[in-house]
């Protein structure tokens, strides 16, 4: 790598992990993004990225999720933020009373250093649970099970949890691209 990324967050713990992920020093910096209304998830992140870049001038990776409820088409999709801040995690889980609780949880990681734009996704199917479990967990934690488990995210012992942190984010990805520069 020929110059330091910039990992735009303001959660110090998503920046410490995947700085400790990627075995290499990233720094990391809380800056107010305009976030425009989309379920494109990659419109979101490239917008991000784009603005990121022209505040810090230097290579900057961006990071954005969505949860879809297949019941629901896309949705809350890139709006669950939304949806956890307006509703309580109880009646998220309520509104798929009798429809099917298929779930898909996607992450986007954008890069952007002034000329390479690229983009890093994963996905994870899973379930929303039929109440939120735990009194832990970030986010949609509570309420989500992965396929594969019978626990909400939150709800994992530590072990499981980074095992599925790493299904759920695109970080080999990242790494594999990053030190190609």
């Amino acid at each position: 790598m020929k110059q330091m990324i910039t990992f735009i967050t303001g959660n110090e713990k998503k920046a410490e992990y995947l700085e400790k992920y990627l075995g290499f020093s990233v720094a990391h910096k809380k800056i107010d993004l305009d976030e425009i209304q989309s379920l494109d998830l990659y419109s979101i992140v490239e917008y991000k990225v784009r603005q990121a870049y022209e505040k810090i001038k230097s290579p900057v990776l961006v990071e954005d999720a969505s949860l879809e409820f297949i019941a629901f088409g896309r949705l809350p999709g890139t709006f669950i933020k939304f949806f956890l801040e307006e509703m309580s995690e109880q009646k998220i889980c309520e509104l798929l009373n009798g429809k099917d609780r298929w779930a898909i949880a996607k992450t986007v990681y954008g890069y952007f250093d002034g000329e390479i734009l690229e983009f890093f996704e994963a996905i994870h199917p899973g379930v929303i649970s039929e109440k939120p479990r735990w009194k832990n967990g970030y986010g949609w934690d509570r309420i989500f099970i992965p396929d594969g488990y019978t626990e909400t995210r939150a709800e994992m012992d530590k072990e499981n949890h980074i095992k599925n942190y790493l299904q759920i984010k695109p970080l080999e990805k990242v790494k594999k691209f990053l030190l190609t520069l």
